[in-house]
């Protein structure tokens, strides 16, 4: 995929970080799309919001997109790298691709996804960590309670 075709998709993963923000939660969207470029599903990140830890934008995408008889061809879009978590979702259900806002803030498991053969496509956004760098400036404490923490260590 070109950069391009990422920042286009990139797009409603972060009106999906915004809304985030607006809800007072952590500035991550999410989207998933079909092969065709169709949207399947989308969501933030509602960890805040629903005092749910498992409510990772990935995942709330993923969920709303209801279930597929393939994950083949699709792509995720995230505004932020993606955790171990998020990273296992895409493995365990073959997601093809994975586009991401940004990897400066936060290192995931981009490398182990492209080292079992997902695509990764890094756009460097500067309003996904321009979010982040916010957010993390103004509520440490709740971006350190999860996956910052395991950022902070190494």
């Amino acid at each position: 995929m070109d950069l391009e075709a990422a920042r286009t998709l990139l797009t409603t993963a972060l009106e999906e970080a915004r809304a985030g923000r607006a809800e007072g939660g952590i500035p991550i969207g999410a989207a998933l799309f079909d092969e065709s470029g169709a949207l399947l599903g989308r969501g933030h990140n509602r960890r805040v919001q629903d005092g749910d830890p498992s409510t990772h934008a990935e995942t709330a995408a993923f969920r709303a997109a209801g279930r597929q008889r393939t994950y083949r061809g699709t792509t995720m879009v995230t505004t932020l790298a993606p955790c171990w978590y998020c990273s296992g979702l895409v493995r365990q259900f073959g997601i093809s691709r994975v586009v991401i806002g940004e990897t400066r803030t936060f290192r995931g498991g981009e490398e182990w996804l492209a080292e079992h053969g997902v695509e990764i496509v890094v756009v460097d956004d500067a309003e996904c960590r321009g979010l982040m760098r916010e957010f993390i400036a103004a509520r440490p404490e709740v971006w350190f309670e999860d996956i910052g923490e395991a950022s902070a260590g190494s």
